[in-house]
């Protein structure tokens, strides 16, 4: 473990006490630095949401954590083993340091509540110091920086498009500044254009405001693009961690492969990733879909 390291999982296994058991995370080690977009890929059901959850103790019967410890090395200087918190001492722990945008949280918002007092809600319970007068602008400002705009904090959820419903989720997750966003499928629902713009947006604030992000995804292409470094799951385990550059250009394991041989070529014959004159190809149109 480095100064510059953040996070420190060590051999955490989750298992779901069913009939059969199964064995959803198995020996999961791995380590993410301050600033860094790490990103966790592999096919559905293969333990990504499940490592997230389990990160945080946020699983819930029948899951069970099985082995293994985390480790959140606080700005501050101090360790914190996430896996000793008390119940309160978790509720005190999760958004301030450590934050999460859910799977599918766009629907996510109390359909019957404004947004500002939805946002409001986060200052009351973490922040119960702060004014009333200081949370309506903080509200405000968050709306402002993930481009959903001030004029908006009267507005009901259903009076917001998907990608306007997912940016909120974003700035409630980045609200108290934790060090780290965890962030579940965040784009999935989402077309194309809403898709980049949010990508687009994640990248501005992690390097304005310094916090890390863990982000999972089936779309490796996606992750490639966002990623410092890629982690690739499978079964349960961690099958290859590496660069994002070195996972696009000499990948070790045959799932990785595979899993880059899905991503179709822009040019040339169906079934292989883009490699070469293509990723040129590519890149330029991905960044011509995000402007």
């Amino acid at each position: 473990m480095t100064s510059d390291t953040l996070l420190t999982v060590s051999g955490f296994s989750v298992t779901y006490d069913v009939d059969p058991p199964v064995e959803a995370v198995r020996d999961v080690s791995l380590e993410l630095r301050r600033g860094e977009i790490l990103g966790l890929a592999g096919e559905s059901g293969c333990g990504k949401t499940t490592l997230a959850y389990g990160i945080q103790r946020l699983l819930k019967p029948p899951a069970v954590i099985t082995g293994g410890h985390t480790v959140f090395h606080d700005e501050s200087g101090s360790d914190v083993d996430i896996n000793a918190l008390t119940p309160e001492q978790l509720r005190a722990f999760r958004w301030d340091k450590v934050s999460m945008v859910f799977q599918g949280a766009m629907n996510a918002l109390n359909p019957v509540t404004r947004i500002g007092d939805q946002l409001e809600d986060v200052f009351t319970t973490h922040r119960p110091s702060m004014g009333k007068a200081e949370r309506r602008d903080e509200c405000a400002r968050l709306l402002d920086i993930v481009g959903v705009g001030r004029d908006r904090v009267k507005s009901y959820p259903h009076e917001l498009s998907g990608g306007m419903r997912q940016r909120v989720m974003i700035a409630m997750a980045m609200a108290l500044r934790p060090q780290l966003m965890i962030m579940d499928e965040p784009t999935t629902a989402l077309d194309v254009l809403v898709q980049r713009g949010i990508l687009r947006q994640i990248s501005e604030l992690r390097e304005e405001l310094g916090f890390s992000v863990i982000f999972i995804t089936h779309d490796l292409p996606l992750l490639l693009e966002i990623s410092d470094r890629i982690a690739v799951m499978k079964d349960g385990r961690i099958v290859e961690i590496d660069t994002a550059e070195r996972i696009y250009r000499d990948a070790q394991h045959e799932y990785t492969r595979r899993l880059l041989s899905s991503f179709p070529s822009l040019t040339g014959d169906r079934g292989g990733f883009v490699r070469g004159d293509d990723a040129r190809v590519a890149s330029g149109a991905r960044k011509e879909v995000a402007r």
